[in-house]
């Protein structure tokens, strides 16, 4: 066990510091959020009635938006280390054979943690007033935080797949896509038949209602039950799936 933890610690370092080095992908996954934000909030926000300011309605969606980006980013990572021969000198070392694979969730959630934390500070700037206390702060980021985790090995299993760097980028676009279907930027109740209906049955709509009433006092109702089995549900999933064909993709 000792060994295991010693090993996974070895290649968190390694992916953090690989994380600093990748100064572009660094900057995208805080910068693009940002953009939307500032799109959303000055551009579009003005012509879309949720009755309340818009900024408050949407930084929510913003937040859960950026977790998508920063687990798009673990997926290519993986997928470089499958494709460029550091699989095979860990498989030829006494090395844990799952630490690899914890490494880049452990520094998905740091990029991701950074991240939040700058678009949060910025929709202050944009005029976002929360309500919430400590209690309400850390709860939200709790469920944030177990979402990141979720996605992130989700992104690792899609890594793992993956035959290059770019593969990689494509399977994993429906991150960054599902937050456009869900209550993230408008009521679901605006939205066409069919739309809404995939609105209001997928996970992001459930997570960004509860983080939404966390911060800013709308009523949750069973939104955070929801919001709690996605997140659970999805992490167990995605983290069973990524050992799983990791362990068939290094077995040759």
């Amino acid at each position: 066990m000792s060994h295991a933890l010693a090993d996974s610690m070895t290649l968190i370092g390694r992916s953090i510091r690989l994380s600093r080095r990748n100064v572009e992908t660094l900057i995208m996954s805080i910068l693009l959020p940002l953009l939307m934000m500032t799109l959303f909030v000055f551009v579009f926000g003005g012509a879309i009635n949720t009755g309340t300011a818009y900024v408050n309605y949407v930084v929510p969606g913003i937040i859960l938006l950026c977790t998508g980006y920063g687990a798009a980013s673990t997926a290519m990572s993986v997928a470089d280390d499958m494709s460029n021969g550091v699989v095979d000198r860990l498989r030829s070392m006494p090395v844990n054979s799952f630490a690899l694979l914890t490494g880049h969730v452990v520094a998905s959630a740091t990029r991701n943690a950074l991240s939040t934390t700058i678009v949060v500070v910025a929709a202050v700037l944009f005029g976002f007033r929360p309500s919430a206390g400590v209690v309400e702060w850390l709860a939200a980021a709790g469920l944030v935080l177990l979402y990141v985790l979720a996605l992130s090995w989700l992104a690792a299993a899609l890594g793992v797949v993956a035959k290059s760097v770019e593969s990689a980028s494509a399977l994993s676009f429906f991150m960054l896509f599902l937050p456009y279907l869900s209550s993230a930027f408008v009521p679901p109740g605006t939205m066409p038949g069919v739309l809404r209906v995939i609105s209001e049955h997928q996970p992001i709509t459930p997570l960004t209602e509860t983080v939404r009433g966390l911060l800013t006092g709308t009523p949750i109702g069973s939104n955070a039950t929801l919001a709690l089995a996605w997140s659970c549900g999805l992490l167990v999933g995605s983290f069973l799936l990524a050992t799983l064909l990791y362990r068939r993709r290094t077995a040759d």
